[in-house]
């Protein structure tokens, strides 16, 4: 049995701490059993690890989103890395095609897709072993998990049943967020709520992809995969499925996908600098800015603040953000790295220049990667820690109140003795993350290659 973990996002749904790079299931929100702030996908990941599934599980996502995940996961934990962001069909297929041609998987084991940031309990993953013998002993092309409604809900899609069968159901249909009257006649029919989970044997996808005519082996899906179809799994494979079972499950299951959720599973109403009034009932503050925030005299409520903006919302009324702020493109002004962090401070543009001013960390043993900008310039100020700076043709050890000045096309990395922060102030035509040419990422390739070129040198 394999698990591939679906993680994507857009970052729209809990903006303004969610941005391309950091979805939702990357916010430390949420608390561990000792009080420590954890992402959903930390989450998820400790609970496969407690069920016994961590070995089998792989994640699917995208480029922007890969360091993210070292940063919180380890650069241990296996990624199928989608070439660019298109739909959930697309990354079960490029998953497909690498747990075939890569792992020479078997054709007929089963193969188990899910969310990376479902809110539930351990005994939700024991309800997810379950999928493998279902899908053997029905001979059904998928088998899915449906969670039994505990009231009328019209955010969710429902899973309509046909008949009950040794613990599963045949599956009639699907009816998508219905009213909630709809849904009140769903759920007596035993209907169930579809929480994207289903299992499929790895014949039966790479099966698709050849009378679709599409690539089997993930090299060549990879480099073809901007000519795959942008389209769910949902409606290019799960609505034309002839046989369809669905495991239910009867425990604590919730999307944890806006913040007026989200807020619910909070084990603090207060992250960050800030107060709120007594008299404020049901209300959140999450402030990631270094200024105070004060709420006072408003209930039921979110407040969120972040180097990309500043929400304030009606819970209730939270869901509505995604479409609001769709028209936003401003790339994100907080990142997490596998190297530390970064946040942008100002942004400027003028006639024939840009000038961008981030404040950079870098945790203690880790490094940038080795590389150059042909369109901008950098300036430097470190004002905390200790490092190693390798610049071009020298190579030397910098600390707090060096000012560093990197020209056009000089290669150049750091290294973080001590935790380093610094200053950088980029300025050029085009200051974009686009104007980055990278060479070497481990530390002792970035010296081998330094050392190796002053040798050429001496020669």
């Amino acid at each position: 049995m394999k698990l591939v973990l679906l993680s994507g996002g857009s970052g729209k749904r809990l903006w303004p701490l969610s941005n391309d790079t950091r979805s939702k299931q990357f916010l430390k929100v949420l608390e561990d059993q000792e009080g420590t702030r954890q992402s959903m996908v930390q989450r998820v990941w400790n609970q496969l690890e407690t069920v016994g599934l961590s070995d089998s599980a792989v994640i699917a996502t995208s480029k922007t989103q890969t360091e993210m995940i070292y940063t919180q996961l380890g650069t241990d934990v296996p990624l199928i890395i989608e070439p660019e962001r298109r739909d959930t069909f697309p990354a079960i297929a490029l998953a497909g095609s690498f747990l075939f041609s890569e792992k020479h998987t078997d054709l007929d084991e089963t193969v188990i897709v899910l969310p990376v940031d479902p809110y539930v309990h351990d005994n939700f993953f024991e309800r997810v072993k379950v999928l493998d013998s279902v899908l053997q002993s029905s001979d059904a092309d998928l088998a899915l998990i449906g969670v039994k409604p505990t009231y009328p809900s019209s955010k969710y899609g429902y899973i309509v049943p046909e008949r009950e069968e040794d613990g599963f159901y045949h599956v009639e249909r699907f009816t998508e967020k219905p009213s909630e009257e709809k849904a009140v006649t769903l759920i007596e029919q035993h209907a169930l709520w579809n929480c994207g989970v289903f299992a499929f044997k790895l014949r039966y996808l790479i099966d698709i992809l050849e009378a679709k005519q599409l690539p089997i082996t993930y090299d060549v899906l990879s480099a073809h995969y901007s000519d795959l179809p942008k389209i769910s799994f949902d409606y290019e494979v799960v609505e034309k499925a002839k046989h369809i079972v669905a495991v239910p499950y009867e425990g604590y299951w919730k999307d944890l996908g806006t913040w007026n959720t989200l807020t619910e599973e909070m084990a603090t109403a207060q992250i960050g600098k800030g107060i709120i009034s007594n008299d404020s009932e049901n209300t959140h503050l999450v402030n990631e800015l270094e200024i105070p925030v004060t709420v006072v005299g408003l209930s039921d409520i979110v407040v969120a603040a972040s180097p990309d903006g500043i929400l304030v919302a009606d819970k209730a009324s939270s869901p509505k953000i995604k479409d609001l702020i769709g028209g936003f493109n401003n790339p994100p002004m907080y990142e997490e790295r596998i190297w530390g962090w970064s946040k942008v401070l100002d942004y400027a543009k003028y006639e024939n220049e840009e000038m961008v001013t981030k404040r950079i960390c870098i945790n203690a043993g880790k490094n940038s990667t080795y590389h150059y900008h042909n369109l901008r310039n950098e300036v430097w100020t470190i004002v905390r820690g200790e490092g190693e700076l390798v610049l071009n043709d020298s190579i030397r050890r910098v600390k707090a109140g060096d000012i560093i000045h990197i020209p056009v096309g000089k290669k150049h990395a750091i290294r973080a003795i001590k935790e380093l922060e610094f200053i950088e102030v980029q300025t050029g035509k085009e200051v974009v993350d686009t104007d980055f040419i990278r060479l070497y990422a481990d530390w002792e390739e970035i010296l081998l290659h330094y050392y190796s070129s002053q040798a050429q040198v001496i020669v």
